[in-house]
């Protein structure tokens, strides 16, 4: 097995891009997530809400971050530092303290036609993983709820033999894309080791709506795919459509495309 793609999304909701090397931070991938849009009310927003999200670039910049739209033009938004606002957000159950990034406000607001701000999380160390699946010292960035988001190539080959038109895998929004294991073999990983790096896998993620929205527009794809689809022979004992599985590392380092992978732990499904 080998480590067949990186991807790292820099601002919540926005589009991802494939990396061929990424440095792992205990939170998860350098950069990935560390930028969030939030309503007056410090709540998080994402393509949930305003599938047009999807539309907007964020590519990371030396200073920051760029953010590029088709009319709105590109603008580079700088890390806020010790002298930009400091306030509250909630990202689902976790209230978190972030910096705000002034300059990309009018722009956002813009974009979504209702106020909005553009906050960065300066301190990697303020969230904490649900400690149900993680331990005391386990982080995340503004992920949803865990550092990394794991899929395998032979799950989507498997998944795209069942449905009308095949899709490809961004548009499940994963870190790591492993290739070599058979279909659905990620559902008995407990532990695995990508190059030097350990990793454990905590918890099989359940799919919002998202994956049925096209990944450049935000637009609906008709039949409600890939989720009727999954949702006939995915489903977990609590409802949940399920693709891909939650991780949380052990280690710190560099990895690569083409890294190998070794499953080290392996447990019942946690498909039940």
């Amino acid at each position: 097995m080998r480590l067949a793609e990186i991807r790292c999304y820099p601002v919540k909701s926005l589009r991802g891009h494939s990396l061929q090397e990424a440095s792992l931070e205990r939170v998860g991938l350098a950069g990935d997530r560390r930028w969030m849009i939030v309503d007056e009310t410090g709540k998080f927003l994402t393509q949930r809400q305003y599938p047009k999200l999807a539309q907007i670039d964020a590519v990371p910049t030396e200073s920051g971050v760029a953010l590029r739209h088709a009319t709105l033009g590109t603008l580079d938004v700088d890390f806020p530092d010790e002298r930009a606002p400091t306030e509250t957000v909630v990202v689902w159950r976790a209230s978190v303290p972030a910096r705000v990034a002034d300059s990309a406000g009018p722009y956002l607001s813009t974009f979504l036609e209702k106020p909005v701000r553009l906050v960065y999380l300066s301190d990697a160390t303020a969230r904490r993983v649900d400690q149900t699946y993680g331990g005391p010292h386990d982080r995340v960035s503004f992920a949803d709820g865990f550092p990394l988001l794991i899929t395998s190539t032979a799950s989507l080959a498997d998944l795209n033999r069942r449905l009308p038109k095949p899709i490809a895998m961004d548009r499940f929004r994963p870190n790591l894309v492993i290739e070599g294991a058979p279909a659905w073999a990620e559902d008995a990983w407990r532990r695995i080791r990508i190059g030097d790096l350990s990793f454990r896998v905590v918890k099989p993620c359940s799919r919002c709506a998202i994956p049925t929205l096209d990944p450049l527009t935000g637009e609906p794809l008709e039949g409600n795919e890939p989720l009727c689809t999954l949702g006939q022979f995915r489903r977990a004992a609590n409802g949940g459509i399920i693709f891909g599985q939650n991780a949380i590392p052990d280690d710190c380092g560099a990895l690569s495309v083409g890294d190998a992978v070794e499953v080290v732990k392996t447990g019942p499904s946690n498909l039940l």
